[in-house]
């Protein structure tokens, strides 16, 4: 038989296992797989944070100190600092189908064991885990998925659509978390396993959509390849990649520590636990839709590095201000607007600081390992300032549990100490790249042309 004949027996995959490119996509699967990928980074994650916005009912619901609460989210952090390398490898060698679907329904199994309030040994087994499913497995998927439902021309407006898609997804189910508050009264244990319920609902709802909707993509799979060690010698061998890291963990520290602000409002400044929903809800979520375009827009004009300084000396003086503010309820509202300025600068901060390395012309060849070192030193303060910070109020509460307002203030003073060194690291890194301008750029454009000569 003739080889031709023979190639015509050979039946290709159809259906959900025919490997599909981009213009093979209908306009509305490219959509809902956007929608996909960006509403499912903003809910995948909300359990293992959930003390972001809920801090009071769920440390109370749960039975535990601040310590032990601080030490839960402590070893998710571990875990994923871990799994931030391994998991770009992953994403390159196994499909977007099987990654997402895996990722958000073994992530739901695992929130609603959570919402079961276990004790506190199974609370460390389950947020290990989720370090496992929603990092290892799930980290890649959103911005490789984003990119794969693409133009190449179009993948920077598709990935700033997908952030206001993020906050959008946040703000709804920040709605429902108050509303479940508002419903269940002082049965703070009962409104926490309900949250927790309905988050692991809508994702394992997104896992079956992952299941059912994904396609196989063409050359989504990298056949070769994976760790490049030379790569990421050179990473580490740049000043840039260094002081950019050091500027996103000093950035990254306050940008997670003003959720305490959620349990100021109520301890100190004595507000209703749905007004604290609310504001928490607005400063994690709401204000995304603003500060990420409005500081990207600003960081084009001018540079990230000075966006970030003048950022940071501006957080300095809102927070100062909250310090210093009458610690009594007629000052709610100014602690509120307060909180979303500082809300509005720690995430449009946090949205820029990765550009410092475009900034800084870290070539292509070794960008992919300059940004794992960028999650790994920048995602540090994770692991330990929950713990910290828990044991601050752990140390200066009564009998009772009421933790005293110079705990708060403590913590407050180190945000303000790590906003400025982020400002000092992001002016040494502008002022570096101002030195040595030339040269950077230079070396990029060779490497530039060694790939367009391969």
């Amino acid at each position: 038989m003739k080889v031709e004949n023979l190639e015509k027996n050979v039946q290709k995959p159809t259906g959900r296992n025919a490997e599909k490119s981009y213009d093979e996509l209908s306009k509305g699967l490219k959509w809902l797989l956007l929608i996909l990928a960006s509403i499912g980074s903003s809910i995948i994650y909300a359990p293992a944070y959930l003390k972001a916005v809920f801090y009071d009912p769920l440390q109370q619901a749960l039975g535990v100190t601040n310590t032990e609460l601080g030490a839960v989210f402590g070893a998710y952090a571990i875990t994923a600092l871990i799994c931030y390398l391994p998991s770009g490898i992953i994403a390159d060698k196994v499909r977007m189908r099987t990654l997402s679907s895996v990722g958000f329904i073994s992530t739901a199994i695992l929130t609603f064991v959570y919402a079961a309030l276990p004790s506190i040994e199974v609370l460390y087994v389950i947020f290990v885990l989720m370090g496992v499913t929603t990092i290892l497995i799930w980290w890649g998927v959103r911005y490789k998925l984003v990119r794969l439902v693409s133009k190449e021309d179009e993948y920077p407006k598709r990935i700033g659509l997908s952030y206001g898609l993020y906050g959008v997804a946040g703000l709804l189910i920040g709605f429902v978390s108050t509303a479940i508050v508002a419903a269940v009264g002082e049965n703070l244990g009962l409104g926490v396993s309900v949250y927790l319920g309905f988050l692991g609902a809508i994702i394992l709802a997104l896992g079956i959509l992952s299941l059912i909707f994904i396609p196989k993509f063409k050359g989504e799979i990298k056949t070769g390849g994976g760790f490049n060690l030379s790569e990421f010698v050179s990473a580490l061998k740049s000043p840039v990649v260094w002081l950019a890291a050091i500027s996103l963990f000093f950035v990254y520290f306050f940008y997670t520590g003003v959720t305490y602000t959620t349990p100021y409002l109520t301890g100190i400044l004595g507000a209703s636990l749905v007004v604290t929903t609310v504001i928490a809800n607005i400063r994690n979520y709401g204000i995304t839709l603003l500060s990420g375009p409005i500081f990207g827009v600003i960081a084009n004009k001018l540079k990230p590095s000075l966006v970030i300084v003048a950022g940071s000396l501006v957080f300095c003086v809102a927070l100062a201000a909250l310090i210093f503010l009458p610690q009594i309820p007629a000052m709610i509202v100014v602690a509120a607007v307060l909180i979303i300025l500082l809300g509005f600068i720690a995430n449009g901060a946090f949205g820029v600081v990765s550009a410092q390395l475009t900034e800084g012309h870290v070539p292509l060849h070794y960008f992919g390992a300059a940004t794992g070192i960028l999650s790994i030193i920048g995602f540090l303060p994770d692991t330990f300032s929950s713990i910290w910070f828990g044991a601050i109020m752990d140390a200066q509460s009564d009998a009772a549990g009421v933790v005293a307002a110079s705990a708060y203030e403590q913590i407050f003073l180190l945000l303000i100490a790590a906003a400025v060194l982020a400002a000092i690291f992001s002016l040494v890194l502008f002022l570096y790249i101002k030195r040595n301008k030339a040269r950077l750029a230079a070396a990029e454009a060779e490497q530039v042309a060694a790939n367009k000569n391969q």
